[in-house]
């Protein structure tokens, strides 16, 4: 942010400070400002003060709409007073917020972030909590982690589907019935629908060859299937 100063009939400019995690809630009727942590969010916002040149211009667009436009040329020159007085008076009221409000901040060397010293900052570390968490919080959050993978572990399948897992891993379940094409529940022997046979026959029932899936004859000796 930089401002304009006029000394000896040459502009010069002023530089401002300023930091990232703000907003600026400024009108034209005055100035206020928030500031905020980057990483909570949590925050402090300045009290209202007014703009002297906003009380004057909004006294001159009152009087010239009382009188019908007659004070028209002086209301136009009150706003352009307004316009560079204003900007001035801005440019002192956030300077003034950053001097009461920065010091409830502090920049991480690391990421760079504005944080709140109450919250976010390990002062032992000398680092945001983003980037040093504490060591305490983020075992018990582990923890918790932990426990939360256990309950799904141990009670997230039921009894018979563990069952399932286990005893038939390797083996191709039918989400349907080839026949009939109806959806089957469990992992069953008979198609409960049409009473189709689930279970493919890999070794043929007369000379025992290793039958190909789906195969309705036994390619070795040619017994159906």
């Amino acid at each position: 942010m930089i401002s304009t100063l006029c000394l000896g009939g040459q502009v010069m400019s002023k530089k401002i400070e300023f930091v990232q995690n703000y907003s600026d809630l400024s009108t034209q009727k005055g100035f206020q400002f928030e500031f905020y942590c980057n990483r909570c969010g949590s925050g402090f916002r300045t009290g209202f003060k007014p703009s002297v040149t906003g009380k004057v211009s909004g006294v001159l667009d009152a009087a010239n709409s009382v009188f019908g436009g007659i004070l028209g040329r002086a209301a136009d020159i009150g706003d352009r007073i307004h316009s560079a007085g204003w900007e001035k008076s801005h440019d002192e009221a956030f300077e003034e917020a950053l001097k009461e409000l920065k010091p409830e901040f502090i920049q991480c060397p690391r990421c760079s972030s504005w944080v709140c010293r109450s919250s976010c900052w390990n002062t032992k570390k000398g680092l945001c909590k983003e980037c040093a968490p504490d060591l305490g919080v983020e075992m018990s959050a582990a923890q918790a982690s932990r426990s939360v993978e256990e309950v799904w572990a141990h009670a997230g399948m039921p009894d018979e589907d563990k069952k399932l897992s286990k005893e038939n891993w390797k083996e191709t379940i039918k989400a349907t019935c080839p026949k009939c094409e109806k959806p089957l529940a469990s992992n069953a022997k008979f198609c409960p629908e049409c009473g189709a046979s689930l279970i493919n026959k890999e070794f043929c029932p007369e000379c025992g060859a290793k039958l190909n899936p789906g195969a309705k004859f036994c390619q070795e000796c040619g017994q159906k299937i």
